[in-house]
């Protein structure tokens, strides 16, 4: 059904720029209620800044937006708070050492006597989670023992214990489990059904298709189009977003490397706590082995203890055949072992945001780069902007922080940080969560490319169609083992599917619990 009734928001030739940099430029958007508007584009396209604009978050340099008619200028998040719009953005705001309910009513928290009043808090923290179908988290539990699909469930249902009217969420779901993902497409349909207006940001076009009633496609600051969503297919949309032909089609992959090869890294009965469960694996060199299974089965856990981050690892790990201990990440990003994790949150465990790209981006290989405790300058500059161009980070310059750029390129920072200290193996934690087609594109062009110069890498991916298309292998992980090992034409959906579940694809049946598992 087309909307009848006045746009709810409306904004009319907003710009901003920082510096020389176009950021938005006269963008235009329409929002009603009772609808679900998706904003589409490339990571540095317009969306975050236009969302930031209408969340108070920064101000235009000019244009006008429209509350109901009302001509309005936010100088605060508070300020679009109380006029009943608010954001969940990608980069979570709680504070981790608060208790759930104290980090959903943070911003107006019940009072008795001067005091917080904790039932009455807990009460409205439980209705909020309620809302957000979140009932299985506990009010009370601290947030920095929750695990990261479970902090965006809390940041979701802070969201709504501020009853908006206009909810924008900025790639909400790219840090949830399928599990999740399916209660907040119920919970925000609920919302399209009682008169909210929502803007949805997300690069997953199956998620477009599922929830969106409008599109519109932001390139360079400006929306180039705006329509009725599932009147266009996806290469169109894309080529909207890229602004030239689009193929979504992974590099073609090699024939896979000579049984005979000796791997680079080969892992024998490695246990953790229980969370980790007689794990053997091998890589060679030029191998691309994906880690598949439902979020939450070990996948991390098993990256991070190769990476030498975790204490308590049992087992053996053989690096060019010879047993190797990796007592922590240092020992892990050594020449002799020359390892590298691309980590799972960018934000904060792949980058310091205040600092410069040129400081982030050398960090890392900052050892190499200097002789007798002195940095030489010269190859570091000449590191880094070869860094930049293999990568194509898209950046004004290397000294402005490395916060100011699109999530896309700071992915693409993170990921040449740990490319400067030259690795052999590399360690992928979901490397493309939350940015846009075109740089995913770009990304698994250089996994391929790397690992046809040699590198072999361990690669865990929650996009079934990066398995697919990225991995000569794929280890299947279920209850913090391997469930099953897939290869070449065996890597389909119904397999990793059936897999990460632990039945079995053709009869349907539940599997029999894996040989070391409890």
């Amino acid at each position: 059904m087309e909307p009848v009734s006045p746009a709810l928001f409306r904004a009319d030739g907003v710009s901003k720029r920082y510096g020389g940099v176009r950021a938005l430029e006269k963008a235009e958007l329409d929002v009603f209620g009772g609808r679900i508007h998706a904003i589409l584009g490339e990571n540095g396209a317009g969306k975050s800044t236009l969302i930031k604009v209408m969340s108070g978050v920064v101000q235009p340099d000019e244009g006008h937006m429209l509350l109901e008619d009302r001509e309005v200028r936010f100088g605060s998040p508070a300020a679009a708070n109380k006029a009943g719009i608010v954001c969940i953005f990608q980069e979570l705001s709680l504070i981790p050492d608060l208790s759930v309910a104290d980090n959903v009513i943070i911003s107006d928290p019940p009072q008795r006597f001067g005091m917080i009043d904790r039932r009455a808090q807990r009460r409205l923290a439980e209705a909020a989670l309620a809302r957000a179908g979140a009932e299985d988290i506990h009010p009370m539990a601290p947030v920095k023992d929750l695990p990261l699909s479970r902090r965006q469930m809390v940041e979701i249902a802070k969201a709504l214990a501020r009853n908006p009217r206009i909810l924008i969420l900025d790639e909400a779901t790219s840090a949830l489990t399928a599990a999740d993902v399916a209660r907040v497409f119920a919970v925000l349909k609920r919302l399209r059904s009682e008169g909210l207006a929502l803007l949805y940001i997300s690069h997953r076009m199956h998620e477009i298709a599922e929830l969106a009633d409008e599109c519109t496609v932001f390139r360079n600051g400006r929306n180039v189009a705006t329509f009725k969503a599932g009147t266009k297919t996806d290469n169109e949309v894309v080529e909207m977003m890229i602004g030239r032909e689009y193929s979504h089609v992974f590099p073609p992959r090699p024939a896979p490397p000579d049984s005979s090869v000796k791997p680079m890294i080969e892992v024998k009965k490695l246990s953790w706590t229980g969370r980790l469960k007689d794990i053997s694996l091998s890589v060679r060199p030029g191998e691309v082995v994906g880690l598949g299974g439902l979020d939450g089965q070990g996948q991390r856990e098993l990256l991070l203890a190769l990476f030498g981050v975790l204490r308590g690892v049992s087992g053996e790990i053989r690096i060019d055949g010879q047993k190797t201990h990796i007592s922590s990440p240092r020992a892990a990003k050594s020449k002799k072992i020359g390892m590298a994790l691309i980590p799972e949150d960018r934000k904060t465990e792949g980058l310091m945001l205040p600092m410069s790209v040129r400081d982030n981006l050398s960090f890392a290989a900052i050892s190499r780069l200097s002789h007798l405790g002195i940095v030489d300058r010269a190859a570091e500059r000449k590191a880094i902007d070869e860094m930049i161009q293999l990568i194509a980070i898209r950046t004004a310059g290397t000294d402005i922080p490395v916060g100011a750029l699109s999530g896309g390129n700071q992915q693409k920072v993170v990921i040449a940080k740990w490319l400067m200290v030259n690795p052999r193996i590399i360690l992928l934690n979901d490397p493309t969560r939350g940015i846009d087609v075109g740089t995913k594109q770009e990304l698994y062009q250089l996994l391929r490319k790397l690992a046809e110069s040699g590198a072999a890498i361990l690669f865990y991916s929650t996009d079934y169609d990066e398995l697919i298309g990225c991995c000569d292998r794929v280890l299947v992980l279920y209850d913090g083992g391997i469930r099953k090992e897939l290869v070449g034409a065996e890597i389909t959906e119904r397999a990793l599917i059936s897999s990460a579940l632990n039945i079995n694809a053709e009869t349907g049946e539940s599997g029999a619990r894996p040989e070391g598992r409890a």
